[in-house]
């Protein structure tokens, strides 16, 4: 049995920005004006009727007057009233003892304020009263207020939806006046390629949403830029660095392969060994770096002796040549990554060992006591070395930097280093700075939050 077959429909596309506010814009002064025009007709009606009314009284009490003066029969046909203008004379019973031209021989309804057709007219009634009982029923015809509001209702009729067209053209245009940077910037950002990203876009003299658009895409421009230089040096780097302790192992066998008596096996044995831990330290050192640009240099906390990692680390170097001074180590303890602040530690000793002339000083010792806020853990590291310049010393840290451009690649070390030793200290929330050593050399000195308890139990 086959699955049925959903068919899907295409999403329609969304109407653009200038429209929807034109749309918006449109229809909310459409709703007011429509509720405004019916506002004002009812209004105007209301006020129309309520003229006639009074004037209806009026005309009862001039005939009430006339009658009190004169008696009803004074009044004959009333012929001298005007075609707009009902007038019925009524005694006791309700007959109508005189009438105008118009008037109907029976009496109307004598309700005041009410409304009375008469031969497809329809008339105003207001009720006076005079003596004997005689009733005065004066009816005012709506007619010419009814031509007055027909008429408003055309011209409201026609200039509502002008009055719309004009706004929702208003609008079309002052929004795309408005928009008019932003589709500018639109098609500036996507000519922007890999190739073109030192573009600018132009930004507006103004102080406006748009202007600080266009400053932030320029500065994202910016960034995007400046990683791609970095991303690019550190890919020619680190192949450039690859492929030195390739080529030596290249090297070697092909030397063992063609002579194998000019190589010995220990000899081959020994650099494979050396080259093969210089890949392996590269490589580790170039995904910890990755791991920090993508921001997943995340350390997993446990409790780590930094006062045991310096002492492994001085009994590895320490030899004939190079002594190393310990006297400053003391029981210091944070919350940390241990493999992490294992390599920093390392990085560090290594770099001072490369840069060292006979002596290199390790210390390690909380500041304030580990369970205060803001409590620190400072780590030296002190070699008497030719020193790093003070210009020099953000510039140690950036990757592949040597600043003894002669030093042999096996000797100085790959130029990552220091760089790791900073993301490391900066995933745990601390940070490095290089400074003069008291022994004329170079200070690394690196700060991270102390743990809970500095104090080992």
């Amino acid at each position: 049995m086959t699955e049925p077959v959903v068919v899907r429909r295409a999403a329609r596309p969304r109407m653009g920005i200038r429209g929807r506010i034109t749309l918006v814009a449109a229809s909310v002064v459409a709703a007011a004006l429509v509720l405004g025009a019916v506002g004002f007709w009812l209004t105007l009606r209301a006020s129309l009727l309520e003229a006639l009314a009074d004037a209806a009284e009026q005309d009862a009490a001039a005939i009430a007057s006339q009658v009190e003066a004169a008696g009803a029969g004074s009044l004959g046909t009333i012929g001298e009233f005007d075609d707009e203008r009902l007038v019925q004379v009524l005694d006791e019973s309700g007959g109508v003892v005189a009438a105008s031209e118009d008037a109907p021989g029976t009496a109307v309804d004598p309700d005041e304020g009410s409304t009375v057709r008469v031969d497809d007219e329809t008339y105003v009634i207001a009720v006076g009263s005079a003596d004997d009982g005689v009733e005065i029923v004066v009816g005012r015809s709506t007619e010419s207020a009814e031509e007055t509001l027909a008429t408003v209702a055309r011209l409201l009729a026609v200039s509502v939806p002008l009055l719309v067209a004009l706004v929702g053209l208003t609008s079309w245009l002052v929004v795309g006046r408005a928009l008019a940077p932003v589709d500018r910037m639109r098609r500036q950002v996507d000519a922007v390629n890999a190739t073109r990203l030192a573009a600018r876009l132009d930004e507006p003299q103004t102080t406006d949403e748009i202007a600080r658009l266009a400053r932030t895409l320029n500065a994202m421009l910016g960034r995007l830029e400046s990683s791609q230089a970095t991303q690019r040096r550190f890919i020619s780097d680190a192949s450039h660095e690859l492929r030195s302790p390739l080529a030596t192992l290249r090297q070697f066998a092909e030397v063992a392969r063609d002579h194998p008596e000019r190589v010995s096996p220990e000899e081959l044995r020994d650099v494979v060994l050396a080259e093969g831990g210089r890949l392996e330290r590269l490589v580790q050192g170039m995904l910890v770096l990755a791991r920090a640009d993508e921001g997943v240099l995340r350390p997993e906390p446990v409790d780590v002796d930094l006062d045991d990692l310096l002492l492994a680390e001085a009994r590895r170097i320490r030899s004939p040549d190079l002594a190393v001074d310990t006297s400053g180590v003391r029981a210091t303890r944070v919350r940390g990554d241990a493999a992490l602040l294992a390599q920093l530690v390392r990085n560090l000793v290594d770099n001072a060992a490369r840069h060292a002339r006979a002596r290199i000083a390790l210390a390690v010792a909380p500041v304030g006591e580990g369970t205060a806020p803001g409590a620190t853990v400072v780590l030296t590291v002190d070699d008497d070395g030719a020193g790093v310049p003070p210009a020099e010393r953000n510039r140690v840290f950036d990757r592949f930097v040597r600043l003894d451009d002669a030093r042999a690649r096996d000797t100085g070390g790959s130029g990552l280093g220091l760089s790791i030793v900073r993301e490391i200290a900066r995933a745990h929330g601390g940070e490095v700075r290089v400074e003069d050593a008291p022994s004329g050399g170079t200070r690394l000195l690196v700060e991270l939050p102390a743990a809970p308890s500095a104090d080992r139990a």
